[in-house]
């Protein structure tokens, strides 16, 4: 059985890997045993709490045949709880065992910029940025603006956002996609219901282990900010825009004062986007065989539509309507989303190990 092969290589590594650690003399070696020697601490113990389990299990099935009565009904009262606990604990199993995603530990950075709809579809961009700070501050995280790129009523052509927390990419990655609103516009004077979009990207933030930029393949301009900021915008250059020559990519980062933070904050989500574009390549080359529920995160791809009349919010993944539009875009009712998406990516990976 491939759960039962599995478990012997589980508790087998485990077993040689405090093996190893007591015979390394330090260093990065002994840091790298450590942290996968920690990776499998939570597995090992899902693991022998099933076994322990499955003893207890068949100890009591032995006894449904003792000649005494009262005992006998104890063992097959015993033995009914025993077995529901082991088909719950084999299911904890199976989830635990399944491949971590790297990144799922990993802060994030949030791209929302306008689709078609013109400004409207601006207005509809900043109100989802808006939904992930909101989501952002219930989760205890840390939002950080990038870059705004503003329109005159309060709309957004673009937005960049760090989001830094425990997991923030685990929650966020299903986010990518096309978000689609349908309401009436506050323009608009006939009353007739427009639909607009915005597109969402949500990428794990890299680290210089993840992306080697070499400063040849680099353009870093320098320019004044524009935009708000008061007495400090255009009297100083603090303004960045780095550009990765092979790719194409360019990221501009105005919020600081500091020339200095703005150019590390425009490395860094220079660095997430090639990282982004290397793991969706990975991505795309091992679920080439099979298309997932949730969806391929791709930034063209309609994932979920903002019907304001109705009072509605449908993600067409898993064909999850909710009628709470308000404590969505609140933040509030985001969470049902999230975790609905997650226990579906889930569901999807178990069945692909079956």
């Amino acid at each position: 059985m491939a759960i039962e092969e599995n478990l012997s290589k589980v508790l087998a590594r485990y077993d040689e890997l405090q093996a190893l650690m007591a015979t390394s003399t330090g260093g990065g070696k002994f840091a790298a045993l450590s942290k996968e020697f920690s990776d499998l601490g939570p597995i090992v113990e899902q693991v022998n709490r099933l076994r322990q389990l499955r003893q207890e299990l068949t100890d009591a099935e032995a006894m449904v045949n003792d000649s005494d009565p009262d005992l006998r009904a104890m063992a097959e009262e015993e033995m009914h709880r025993l077995k529901a606990e082991v088909k719950e604990q084999e299911s904890a199993v199976q989830i635990a065992l399944l491949p971590k995603d790297e990144a799922d530990a990993k802060n994030a950075i949030l791209e929302v910029r306008a689709g078609t709809g013109g400004e409207e579809a601006a207005l509809f961009a900043a109100e989802l940025f808006r939904m992930y700070e909101r989501y952002a501050s219930r989760k205890g995280w840390k939002f950080e603006i990038v870059d705004l790129s503003e329109t005159g009523i309060g709309g957004l052509k673009e937005a960049i956002a760090e989001i830094s927390g425990r997991n923030v990419f685990s929650k966020l990655k299903f986010e990518s996609g096309v978000h689609r609103v349908q309401r009436v516009p506050a323009t608009e004077a006939s009353g007739r219901i427009h639909t607009s979009a915005a597109t969402v990207a949500v990428m794990p933030e890299a680290e210089d282990v993840d992306i080697e930029l070499h400063p040849d393949d680099l353009r870093i301009e320098t320019m004044r900010s524009q935009g708000s900021g008061g007495q400090h915008v255009n009297k100083t250059e603090s303004a960045i825009r780095i550009t990765h020559i092979p790719s194409g990519f360019f990221v501009k980062c105005q919020e600081n004062k500091s020339q200095h933070k703005n150019r590390e904050r425009a490395m860094s989500i220079l660095k997430a986007r090639l990282y982004d574009v290397q793991r969706q390549a990975l991505d795309a080359k091992r679920s080439a065989d099979r298309k997932s529920q949730v969806g391929s995160g791709d930034r063209s791809e309609r994932i979920r539509t903002y019907n304001f009349p109705q009072g509605r919010v449908t993600d067409h993944r898993i064909n999850l309507t909710l009628y709470k539009i308000d404590e969505v875009m609140e933040g509030g009712g985001l969470d049902e989303f999230v975790d609905a998406l997650s226990a579906e990516d889930q569901a999807e990976r178990l069945a692909s190990l079956s």
